[in-house]
């Protein structure tokens, strides 16, 4: 496998940025990048596996299950009949019933084209048969899991009494039922998965700023037309930042399935811009705490906190 030079340019002008260490605990890839993720995989579709390799490096192993050869055996000889997300999980489904699940995490990414490195390469499906003619997840931080998993599984590690309902799926009156009875902080509450999915800690801080909520006001306190506000600017920026195939930071990790960057980045408001003027009201100055070990960004002039209902 060989690197293209375009790939290795791209990579290497992309400007990097100390990150405060909270940042890296759940930052992109998010319900975003990872639906770009997906989107960039359609290409597999009705391809048939030929084999699966799983190159040996000198880095920390992902998550992985079953054995390798396990793993070909079930896969080798399968078509690819759906790409598939489940929160901030991309799905290759095939036509066994079993599913190829990649949780990319902090710093993987499923690819169709020349990966950024090939030393971080941790699994590549050999495809015929499609417009895609391979499928590979690449890992930096070695912190993703690829599993192949069969249909109980799947529902075991990925239904409704694990994983909460997707960002974009849940209904405005669910969303409100569901946060509203909280007696936690609203940024961590956002964050939990097992509430509503995709959300991670880049979106939160932007979809608070949007509406205007304080990131340390308590869900109970937040009244039931903020959280209709806060629904719609949830789904207002997920969808923007899905049309700009999601975020690249400023540590160049996160790429779509073409090793191209995300566009998001140049709209956001608050992530990340602690000392810098707030683009909203233009007044304060956008500041920094951190709740639950993750990095907080709000304007403490739009971003009043909430008296109550």
């Amino acid at each position: 496998m060989r690197i293209s030079r375009v790939s290795s340019i791209l990579l290497k002008s992309i400007p990097h940025r100390i990150l405060h260490r909270e940042e890296f605990l759940d930052t992109v890839p998010e319900l975003p990048e990872v639906e770009t993720m997906r989107r960039g995989l359609l290409p597999l579709i009705g391809g048939v596996i030929q084999r699966v390799e799983f190159p040996t490096i000198p880095y920390r192993p992902i998550g992985r299950t079953p054995e390798d050869c396990e793993f070909d055996e079930r896969a080798r000889g399968q078509s690819i009949t759906a790409v598939d997300r489940i929160a901030k999980r991309v799905l290759v489904r095939l036509s066994s019933n079993d599913a190829i699940v990649m949780q990319p995490k902090m710093a993987g990414l499923t690819l169709i084209a020349d990966p950024p490195t090939e030393q971080h390469v941790r699994m590549i499906v050999h495809v015929q048969g499609a417009a895609a003619d391979r499928l590979i997840y690449w890992d930096r931080r070695g912190l993703g899991t690829v599993h192949l998993w069969s249909p109980a599984q799947c529902q075991e590690h990925l239904g409704p009494e694990t994983i909460g309902p997707d960002a974009l799926a849940i209904s405005r009156d669910e969303w409100t039922s569901r946060f509203s009875v909280l007696n936690r902080p609203i940024k961590p509450a956002l964050l939990d998965q097992r509430v509503v999915a995709g959300i991670g800690n880049l979106y939160a801080s932007e979809i608070l700023h949007q509406a205007r909520v304080h990131p340390c006001a308590v869900c109970t306190s937040v009244a039931h037309k903020r959280w209709h506000r806060l629904y719609d600017c949830m789904r207002e920026i997920l969808l923007q930042a899905i049309e700009s195939e999601g975020s690249t930071l400023g540590d160049g990790t996160y790429r779509n399935a073409i090793n191209g960057e995300g566009g998001y980045q140049h709209q956001h408001r608050v992530y990340a811009r602690d000392g810098q003027s707030c683009v909203s009201c233009g007044k304060a100055t956008i500041e920094r705490i951190v709740q639950a070990q993750r990095s907080t960004f709000f304007c403490p002039r739009c971003q009043k906190p909430v008296k109550g209902p």
